[in-house]
């Protein structure tokens, strides 16, 4: 769920780069991750009172839900219209796309399977492209193995080569495909030194302690929670073999309590926000 920045200035135009900015729990953040899951299935609009209604019903008062609305637009997810209330910026539909993708399809790289290494050489005047290049590879998930060297799992080459094209870096950098890489350690230690393992196991368990207190008898607000809880974390975590992780590594658990809520809760949170916002 996450595409470029551009210039604030016609709404219609503006899609956020907004997963990487996300708060999970934040006003924006659950309203951000409700408009995310249910307006495309409701037909992209929604009428500001049935939205104020919705974010009650997550715990959030009238007065901070308007806010977070007008936030929500000024960065261009939404746009307002006069017959309907709000709709779905249409240039945000891709990038919801692409983060369902990611948010749902959950992938594990296995011992044998593909790296992608991704070699990036931007000219000094160019450091504002450095450093969002940087900053987008962190959010993919990608290790650094040096300065202008990240290493992915190979299923994630096709984000890859979409970020490269979104930011202006295509023609910087040079993407090479392996099985095989050997750095001078155990490949396992080179992994925990590209990768920051323990800020990735503290949001995994950031995530679990979140889901442990949700209420499924309030199946609506709990799925939105779920949902604003988990979405960032198959993005920074790219899904590492587990021959290369720590033994009592919390992903696998992670993946398993986000499937079983979501299955758990998925069908009766929509059931009703179609209530909601037909009755």
């Amino acid at each position: 769920m996450t595409t470029t920045m551009r210039s604030p200035a016609a709404a219609a135009d503006v899609v956020v780069l907004d997963d990487i900015d996300a708060r999970p729990g934040s006003t924006t953040s659950l309203l951000r991750t409700l408009i995310g899951l249910y307006l495309r299935p409701l037909g992209g609009t929604i009428s500001p009172a049935a939205l104020v209604r919705l974010a009650a019903d997550l715990g959030i008062p009238a007065a901070r839900a308007r806010t977070a609305i007008t936030r929500l637009k000024q960065r261009g997810l939404l746009i307002a219209v006069p017959s309907a209330g709000y709709k779905l910026n249409p240039a945000a539909v891709p990038m919801l796309e692409r983060g369902d993708r990611r948010i749902f399809e959950v992938r594990t790289m296995r011992a044998g399977d593909d790296w992608t290494l991704v070699s990036a050489t931007i000219p000094e005047t160019r450091r504002d492209l450095r450093h969002q290049l940087r900053r987008r590879l962190h959010f993919l998930g990608a290790g650094a193995v040096s300065p202008g060297l990240w290493i992915v799992p190979g299923h994630l080459d096709g984000e890859i080569e979409l970020l490269l094209d979104e930011i202006g870096a295509r023609s910087f950098a040079t993407l090479f495909r392996t099985t095989d890489p050997r750095p001078a350690s155990p490949l396992a230690e080179a992994v925990s030194a590209w990768w920051d393992l323990p800020a990735l196991r503290a949001e995994h368990e950031r995530f679990l302690t979140s889901v442990a207190a949700l209420d499924p008898s309030a199946p609506f607000a709990a799925y939105v929670r779920l949902i604003d809880s988990w979405r960032v974390l198959p993005y920074i975590d790219p899904g590492l073999p587990a021959e290369l992780l720590p033994a009592d590594w919390p992903g696998a658990r992670s993946v398993t309590v986000f499937e079983r809520l979501s299955r758990e809760l998925s069908g009766r949170a929509l059931q009703h926000m179609r209530q909601c916002t037909t009755g």
